[in-house]
């Protein structure tokens, strides 16, 4: 693949067919565990690998798989992942963990995952597929993030606090600027209003 191939893969993954920003996929986990930068980016890097890992497999497995049973075998292969996945956050991240609660064993759900899975993977080589559970997942993963900066920013006055969740140590606490925020931000109309924004201000780009 060529460079100016490759760009644009990652450019259609991060912004022009970005699951959540675009195809408004896998909106539950966005909007639900987003309060901070930290759960953002904890959500998305299980969500990073377990698309990464499910679209390589379905990819290998394309050939032997009934189209009849196809989306239920696409299922029992990503909630092994994630089973995967959330057997690792318990042993090395259980502070996240709990953090995140349900939204881990849930992203056995996102449709994101079953979609590229069903549209991609199903038809496309394992390296080309491996590519795409790459960028599609950066993109999601990077939407979470930006929209847990806002509403930690706004709601909580501070700027990825509790990053000691992930990396450990106390000088991953992030920083704190004021006392206090805007309690609506981290609270689920916020979530609301963060993903609406971010949706605008696309538009509004795309439109220069």
């Amino acid at each position: 693949m060529s460079a100016s191939n490759f760009v644009d893969r990652f450019r259609n993954g991060l912004w022009y067919e970005n699951p959540g920003l675009v195809q408004l996929l896998g909106l539950c986990p966005l909007l639900a565990v987003t309060s901070t930068f930290v759960n953002g980016l904890g959500l998305g890097i299980a969500t990073l690998a377990v698309l990464m890992a499910s679209n390589a497999l379905v990819s290998a497995t394309r050939r032997w798989i009934q189209p009849q049973i196809r989306i239920p075998i696409y299922v029992l292969i990503i909630a092994s992942l994630v089973t995967c996945i959330e057997l690792i956050f318990k042993a090395w991240f259980p502070a996240l963990d709990r953090s995140l609660g349900i939204f881990i064993p849930l992203i056995v759900t996102n449709c994101a995952i079953v979609a590229r899975a069903e549209v991609f993977a199903s038809k496309n080589p394992v390296a080309s597929s491996i590519l795409d559970g790459f960028v599609m997942g950066s993109g999601f993963a990077l939407l979470l993030m930006v929209i847990g900066l806002i509403r930690e920013l706004v709601g909580h006055g501070s700027i990825m606090s509790r990053m000691d969740m992930l990396f450990g140590g106390d000088a991953m606490r992030g920083i704190v600027l004021t006392d206090g925020g805007w309690l609506l931000a981290i609270l689920p109309p916020g979530a609301f209003f963060s993903l609406a924004l971010a949706i605008a201000l696309k538009n509004a780009i795309d439109k220069q």
